[in-house]
Parts: structure tokens; sequence; C-alpha cells
């Protein structure tokens, strides 16, 4: 009330404009023009008369209402404000405002209504009864949020003995309330996403928004500088038309409806199955399953009516409808095209065509399938390997011969280079290429051994090539680990049928073992 007397007295004292007045007080201008309108409506011409009523008298004299706490007069009718509370829930669609309300309702009751500012209050005090997260008026099929529970439930694995905890994940619709819920044996992506899938095909419907807590699974950084989601979670995002609003970090009202669904399901679900044994996460959902219609047909007392209830009538048809194809989940990698045409993905290698040699691609990877994409086009698509070390080459992305040839890598240069050391690295290279159905599958593991040649001196080398192949050692890994710890120094008790060329027998005087027993 005393930023209003200072308005009004700027006014009928200083007899200044309203614009001036918002320069010396700061209150919005529309604001000001409202309290002079209702000062002149009341015939208040002087200063002295507003100096000398209290701030109840003057707030009735302007609002029609004391500032504190009054009974409700009984010569009026009451609005339901439940259906207010509802109908401005569906604003979004039907642009409906709290104004329009009130003259719908002074229509029908007439002299027997409420004024527009005391209906105003009394639905200010409606909203304050209910739950703290019912206090914000959200638009139906709008949000969605989400949260994993603190409370988890375990999980036996009969074959092993082990106890794992289920982490129960939370979803609950902004408007209406209606709660989905769901385990899983943790919170990392593949889970988290997979969560969401099954949630919106639960509400049949997808929101606008979906706001989370700060996971990695969901957000990568939500700093000043900017908000970082995670490019799995943002695919999901994309997939659903909907935009992701992480919740502040630090502020748990912003995800208050996350919160309290979290804590009704705590109470409703999982304490019901304290005392209940699960040997699987399948057998655990059931359970959950079977208790959220409970949850959710539960009538809330400051309504009336279920959250069942609530979805059906205001926010089911407000959803988006469901994608004609279901999202399948996806894990990114930024890679660089090998020499051989080929990616590199958990220790499995793909091709891609062969002009994106030296070319970093995004390689997008599921159960299933590889896809690999340069400048968001994609260029490659294979099923998805399993044994480390396998390749998947497709005919079409080798180069034609002429190409090959102008390569800076190609067979013939593999060959000249390791004939320049010796015959035993000849003879890897060889080996090397035999064992591939396309040569270019084993470029990076050549170049990667001959290089040694250089670090350890060719003798030694060589010495080395002629150990490895004896003992068929024909992984990279091998082959340094003879060179570090000088294995083709030691005569092996199995070897006496090896016979090697060169180096060691190319005349008659040489002596063997037998020699010395």
């Amino acid at each position: 009330m005393k930023q209003i007397r200072e308005v009004l007295r700027l006014h009928l004292v200083a007899n200044l404009s309203a614009r001036k007045i918002q320069g010396a007080t700061g209150v919005a201008r529309t604001t000001i023009q409202e309290y002079i309108k209702r000062c002149k409506e009341n015939e208040i011409r002087s200063y002295e008369e507003i100096a000398a009523l209290s701030d109840d008298k003057l707030s009735e004299k302007l609002f029609g209402i004391t500032s504190t706490t009054s009974s409700p007069n009984p010569s009026k009718v009451m609005p339901d404000y439940n259906h207010v509370h509802e109908e401005l829930k569906r604003k979004k669609k039907t642009k409906v405002t709290l104004m329009l309300l009130w003259e719908e309702y002074k229509s029908t009751y007439g002299e027997k209504a409420y004024a527009y500012t005391q209906y105003r209050v009394y639905y200010r005090r409606y909203k304050q009864r209910l739950s703290p997260s019912m206090r914000q008026t959200y638009v139906a099929g709008e949000k969605m949020f989400v949260d994993y529970s603190g409370v988890t439930i375990p999980i036996y694995n009969q074959k092993t003995g082990k106890v794992d905890s289920a982490q129960i994940f939370v979803a609950v619709l902004g408007a209406s309330g209606y709660t989905y819920a769901d385990a899983s044996l943790s919170q990392k992506q593949e889970d988290f996403i997979h969560s969401h899938v099954s949630a919106y095909n639960f509400f049949g419907g997808t929101p606008e928004v979906v706001v989370p807590d700060n996971l990695k699974s969901a957000v990568i950084s939500h700093t000043k500088k900017g908000i970082v989601i995670n490019e799995s979670y943002a695919a999901l995002a994309r997939h659903y038309s909907m935009r992701v609003e992480p919740a502040r970090p630090y502020k748990p009202k912003d995800k208050a409806k996350a919160e309290q669904g979290v804590q009704a399901i705590q109470r409703y679900i999982l304490a019901c199955l304290r005392h209940r044994k699960f040997f699987s996460i399948d057998e655990l959902n059931e359970a959950i399953a079977s208790l959220l219609d409970r949850y959710n047909d539960k009538v809330m007392k400051h309504l009336g009516k279920s959250r069942t209830d609530m979805f059906e009538e205001i926010e089911k048809e407000a959803l988006r409808p469901l994608p004609a194809n279901s999202y399948v989940y996806e894990q990114y990698k930024r890679a660089k095209v090998g020499i051989d045409y080929h990616v590199t993905l958990l220790k499995c290698h793909y091709s891609v065509p062969f002009e994106y040699l030296q070319k970093e691609v995004e390689v997008r990877y599921s159960t299933n399938h590889v896809r690999i994409y340069y400048n968001n086009e994609i260029i490659a698509t294979h099923p998805r390997l399993r044994t480390p070390g396998e390749f998947s080459t497709l005919q079409e992305h080798r180069p034609p011969q002429h190409a090959f040839m102008h390569n800076k890598w190609n067979p013939n240069r593999l060959r000249s280079w390791a004939k320049g050391i010796g015959e035993y690295s000849l003879l890897f290279v060889e080996e090397c290429f035999e064992s591939v159905e396309h040569k270019e599958q084993v470029y990076r593991k050549i170049i990667a051994v001959l290089k040694m040649a250089k670090e350890y001196g060719y003798t030694e080398f060589e010495l080395a090539m002629m150990y490895a192949l004896e003992h068929n050692l024909i992984k990279v890994k091998s082959i340094r680990s003879v060179l570090d710890k000088r294995l083709y120094l030691q005569r092996s008790s199995n070897n006496t049928g090896y016979r090697t060329s060169t180096i060691f027998n190319n005349h008659e005087n040489l002596r063997g073992a037998d020699e010395y027993k």
C-alpha cells in the first residue's frame, strides 16, 4: 500500500504524468494509470483524503476488498474454482483468460457475482490451498517432468546370488499430474531413453517440452554460458518433435511436479513392495504397473477428481500423436577414416567410400546397425559387428584398381618397404595379405609393425619377425612384446624341426645344441 499511496501522492499533489511517476517509483505505467483511474472513479480529489484512510479502508475503497483475509460474502455466489483452474489449463488450445471466465460467471449470476478483483483474490487463495507443485498453472499437453527416485528396489540374481539395485524412473504430465513409472538396472543413457519411450507409449502421445534433472544421461553441462544436451537425448527429442528444458541446478521448484510424483510413487507403490522379493526387472515392472493404475485412479481431495479423470478430460487430446516409427536408441561417436577407408568402432571396422579417406565422420550406432555420416549426410550403413577385429567391407566402397595404385598406400608399396627391411618382414606382409579378403583391411596393422624396424633396428627387427612367424604371433602388441623382451634370443625346446633361411644356417660349419650335450 505504500507504493499505491506514493503513486497517488505524486498524481494529486505534484500533478505528474504517468510517465514521470513511473520514472520516480519504478511502477509500470499501465499499473499507475489503473490506480489513477480508480482514484477518479471513487471521487478522491486530495491526498488528505487518502492519508486519513487506513490500509484496509483504502484497499476497500479502491479495489472493493480489504487487504487482509476476509470471509466470503454470503449474499454472493462463490465461483467454481476447480472448473476455472481446469479451463486455464486449456488456455493454449482455447485461448481462454481469467477475465473471460469472470465475464461468463458475471453474466450467469449478475448481482450475486463477485467483482473481478475479488474473483482474482479468491482464485489466488484457491491455488495456495493446492499442493506446492499444483500452484503453477500448467497448460495441457505442454510439459512432462522426469526424475529418478532416491529409493531403489533390490533385484536378486538366482544364478550368481548378486543383488542389484533397480532404479525407479518417474514421469509426470504437468496439467493432469498423470504419472508413469518403471524400473531399470541403471540410470545410464540407454536405460534412461528406453524409459522415456515407454512413458510416451503409456501416455499415448508426447508433450511439447520435457523437463529433466541435470543427470549426465540428459545434460552434459548447464551453466550461465549455456546448456549442452547429450546428443542421444537431443536425438530422442528431435524424433518426437519436442524440446528439452532442464531444470536449473539446485532449483527443485523448477521440477516440483517430478518431486511430488517421485514422493507419491515412493509412498503408494514402492512402500507396498517393500516385503516382496524380485528376481528380474520384468517381474518388478509388472508389480509396478499393477499398482500404478491404482495410484492414478485415486481421487485427489482438493480437486475431487483422479489423475486419470483429469488426463482423460484435459490432457489426452492435447498431447501430440506418436510418430509412425518408434524411436531406436543410438549412440554417437566422432571418428577419422583410416588409410584403409575404414572407421573403427569398439574394435570392429566398417568401410566407407574411399573418397572419404582421412575425413572426420560421425558414427551413429544402435544394437543392430551402424550408420556413418559426413556433413550430416549418410555415406555408409552396416550391420553391427560383435567380435573384436571383425571387418564389414562393402565392395562398392573399394577404390578401383587405377585409383588404388596412385593412392599413397597400396600393396606394392608395403611389399617394397618390407623387402627393404628383410626377408622375414616381407614374409610377414604376405601372410597378412593372405589372411584377409581385402588387402586394405591389414594396412594399418602392417604399417604399425614395420614402423618398429626403425625404432629397434633392422637386424633386431628381422630376428623378432622370425620368432613371431615361428610362434604364430601376428598381433601388433605381441610383436612389440617380442622386441621389448628380446624373446628371439631364446631357443624354444620344440622348434628342432623349424628351418630358417639365410640368417643362421647358410654354411656347414654351424653347430647345433646337440654338440654340447
